[in-house]
Protein backbone atom coordinates (compact mmCIF):
# COMPACT_ATOMS: atom_id res chain seq x y z
CA UNK A 1 0.00 0.00 0.00
CA UNK A 2 1.17 3.48 -0.67
CA UNK A 3 1.67 5.52 2.60
CA UNK A 4 0.94 9.03 3.48
CA UNK A 5 3.71 11.32 4.79
CA UNK A 6 4.69 10.39 8.82
CA UNK A 7 2.34 13.94 9.66
CA UNK A 8 -0.78 13.50 11.08
CA UNK A 9 -4.20 14.65 9.83
CA UNK A 10 -7.63 15.28 11.20
CA UNK A 11 -9.36 13.13 9.33
CA UNK A 12 -9.33 10.43 6.29
CA UNK A 13 -12.04 10.76 3.91
CA UNK A 14 -12.33 7.14 2.87
CA UNK A 15 -13.96 7.11 -0.72
CA UNK A 16 -16.74 4.17 -1.48
CA UNK A 17 -16.64 1.78 -3.65
CA UNK A 18 -18.74 -1.13 -4.91
CA UNK A 19 -20.83 -3.35 -2.84
CA UNK A 20 -21.78 -7.27 -4.27
CA UNK A 21 -25.62 -8.11 -4.69
CA UNK A 22 -25.42 -9.88 -1.40
CA UNK A 23 -24.34 -6.92 0.42
CA UNK A 24 -21.00 -7.94 1.30
CA UNK A 25 -18.19 -5.69 0.60
CA UNK A 26 -16.18 -5.56 -2.62
CA UNK A 27 -12.68 -5.78 -2.42
CA UNK A 28 -12.00 -2.87 -3.39
CA UNK A 29 -14.08 -1.50 -0.15
CA UNK A 30 -12.84 -3.57 2.00
CA UNK A 31 -9.08 -2.68 0.91
CA UNK A 32 -9.63 1.32 1.24
CA UNK A 33 -11.35 1.12 4.56
CA UNK A 34 -8.39 -1.64 6.19
CA UNK A 35 -6.13 1.02 4.53
CA UNK A 36 -8.08 4.18 6.90
CA UNK A 37 -8.37 2.08 9.05
CA UNK A 38 -4.45 1.40 9.66
CA UNK A 39 -3.96 5.18 9.34
CA UNK A 40 -6.05 5.83 12.53
CA UNK A 41 -4.71 2.93 14.48
CA UNK A 42 -1.12 4.25 13.81
CA UNK A 43 -1.93 7.66 14.77
CA UNK A 44 -2.10 8.90 11.44
CA UNK A 45 -5.40 10.36 11.06
CA UNK A 46 -8.27 11.15 14.30
CA UNK A 47 -10.99 10.74 12.06
CA UNK A 48 -12.44 8.78 9.45
CA UNK A 49 -15.33 10.23 7.17
CA UNK A 50 -17.06 6.81 5.09
CA UNK A 51 -18.17 9.00 1.96
CA UNK A 52 -20.93 7.14 -0.88
CA UNK A 53 -24.53 6.15 -1.81
CA UNK A 54 -26.48 3.71 -2.54
CA UNK A 55 -24.92 2.44 -6.07
CA UNK A 56 -25.54 -1.22 -6.35
CA UNK A 57 -27.61 -1.78 -3.48
CA UNK A 58 -30.24 -0.08 -0.94
CA UNK A 59 -27.67 0.36 1.32
CA UNK A 60 -25.45 3.57 0.72
CA UNK A 61 -21.90 2.32 0.73
CA UNK A 62 -20.71 4.70 3.58
CA UNK A 63 -23.10 2.81 5.80
CA UNK A 64 -21.41 -0.66 5.10
CA UNK A 65 -18.20 1.01 5.22
CA UNK A 66 -18.66 2.31 8.29
CA UNK A 67 -19.66 -1.27 9.69
CA UNK A 68 -15.92 -2.53 8.40
CA UNK A 69 -14.54 -0.31 10.47
CA UNK A 70 -16.22 -0.78 13.95
CA UNK A 71 -15.92 -4.59 13.17
CA UNK A 72 -12.15 -3.22 13.23
CA UNK A 73 -11.95 -1.97 16.44
CA UNK A 74 -12.95 1.68 15.72
CA UNK A 75 -14.92 3.86 18.13
CA UNK A 76 -18.16 5.03 16.87
CA UNK A 77 -17.81 8.61 17.45
CA UNK A 78 -14.54 8.52 15.35
CA UNK A 79 -16.21 7.20 12.33
CA UNK A 80 -18.27 9.90 10.42
CA UNK A 81 -20.92 9.18 7.57
CA UNK A 82 -21.85 11.04 3.82
CA UNK A 83 -24.17 8.55 2.73
CA UNK A 84 -25.54 10.56 -0.78
CA UNK A 85 -22.79 10.77 -3.12
CA UNK A 86 -22.54 8.44 -5.89
CA UNK A 87 -19.27 9.61 -7.99
CA UNK A 88 -16.17 10.88 -7.05
CA UNK A 89 -17.22 14.15 -7.65
CA UNK A 90 -19.89 14.35 -5.13
CA UNK A 91 -17.88 12.73 -2.63
CA UNK A 92 -16.05 16.00 -2.50
CA UNK A 93 -19.12 18.25 -2.83
CA UNK A 94 -21.14 16.30 -0.28
CA UNK A 95 -17.84 15.76 1.86
CA UNK A 96 -17.06 19.44 1.93
CA UNK A 97 -19.84 20.86 4.56
CA UNK A 98 -18.86 17.82 7.23
CA UNK A 99 -15.22 18.84 6.96
CA UNK A 100 -16.11 22.07 7.35
CA UNK A 101 -18.62 21.58 10.15
CA UNK A 102 -16.24 19.43 12.22
CA UNK A 103 -13.50 21.41 11.42
CA UNK A 104 -10.93 19.67 10.06
CA UNK A 105 -8.42 21.03 8.09
CA UNK A 106 -5.81 18.71 7.38
CA UNK A 107 -7.19 15.76 5.24
CA UNK A 108 -6.14 12.80 3.60
CA UNK A 109 -8.25 11.31 1.12
CA UNK A 110 -8.29 7.26 1.05
CA UNK A 111 -8.82 4.87 -2.71
CA UNK A 112 -7.08 2.78 -4.82
CA UNK A 113 -3.80 4.05 -5.77
CA UNK A 114 -5.31 3.84 -9.65
CA UNK A 115 -7.65 6.48 -8.76
CA UNK A 116 -5.46 8.60 -6.77
CA UNK A 117 -4.69 11.52 -9.80
CA UNK A 118 -7.59 12.01 -10.97
CA UNK A 119 -9.86 11.92 -6.97
CA UNK A 120 -6.72 14.49 -6.17
CA UNK A 121 -7.99 16.53 -9.15
CA UNK A 122 -11.34 17.15 -7.92
CA UNK A 123 -11.26 17.52 -4.37
CA UNK A 124 -8.64 20.10 -4.50
CA UNK A 125 -10.51 22.05 -7.64
CA UNK A 126 -13.58 21.77 -4.93
CA UNK A 127 -11.62 23.64 -2.56
CA UNK A 128 -10.64 20.82 -0.07
CA UNK A 129 -6.41 20.89 -0.01
CA UNK A 130 -6.16 17.33 0.80
CA UNK A 131 -3.18 15.08 0.41
CA UNK A 132 -3.57 11.54 -0.97
CA UNK A 133 -2.89 7.32 0.27
CA UNK A 134 -3.82 4.52 -2.24
CA UNK A 135 -4.53 1.51 -0.99
CA UNK A 136 -3.54 -1.92 -3.90
CA UNK A 137 -4.10 -5.31 -3.50
CA UNK A 138 -1.17 -7.63 -1.87
CA UNK A 139 -1.83 -9.55 -5.59
CA UNK A 140 -2.30 -6.96 -8.34
CA UNK A 141 -4.74 -8.58 -10.96
CA UNK A 142 -5.39 -8.10 -14.80
CA UNK A 143 -8.07 -6.68 -13.79
CA UNK A 144 -6.29 -4.11 -11.69
CA UNK A 145 -4.00 -3.19 -13.92
CA UNK A 146 -6.53 -2.56 -16.23
CA UNK A 147 -8.48 0.43 -14.02
CA UNK A 148 -4.68 2.09 -14.60
CA UNK A 149 -6.34 2.48 -18.02
CA UNK A 150 -9.75 3.30 -17.76
CA UNK A 151 -8.65 6.19 -15.03
CA UNK A 152 -6.79 7.42 -17.55
CA UNK A 153 -9.70 7.25 -20.15
CA UNK A 154 -11.70 9.03 -17.35
CA UNK A 155 -9.58 12.02 -16.76
CA UNK A 156 -10.70 14.64 -19.37
CA UNK A 157 -14.48 13.77 -19.21
CA UNK A 158 -13.71 14.26 -15.53
CA UNK A 159 -11.63 17.13 -16.14
CA UNK A 160 -15.25 18.59 -17.90
CA UNK A 161 -17.88 17.88 -15.61
CA UNK A 162 -15.60 19.75 -12.98
CA UNK A 163 -14.99 22.81 -14.45
CA UNK A 164 -19.11 22.15 -16.33
CA UNK A 165 -20.06 22.04 -12.20
CA UNK A 166 -17.94 24.86 -10.60
CA UNK A 167 -19.14 27.64 -13.62
CA UNK A 168 -22.67 26.92 -12.21
CA UNK A 169 -21.70 27.23 -8.52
Amino acid sequence: MRTVPVESYDAAIILGAKIEADGTPSPAMARRVAHGVDLLHSGRVRALLMTGGATTTATPEAWTMRQLALEAGVPFELVHVEDRALNTIENALFSAPLVRAQGWGRLVVVTDSFHLPRARYIFRRFGLAVDMSGARPEQPSRDWWLAHLREAAAIPWTILRVERALLRR
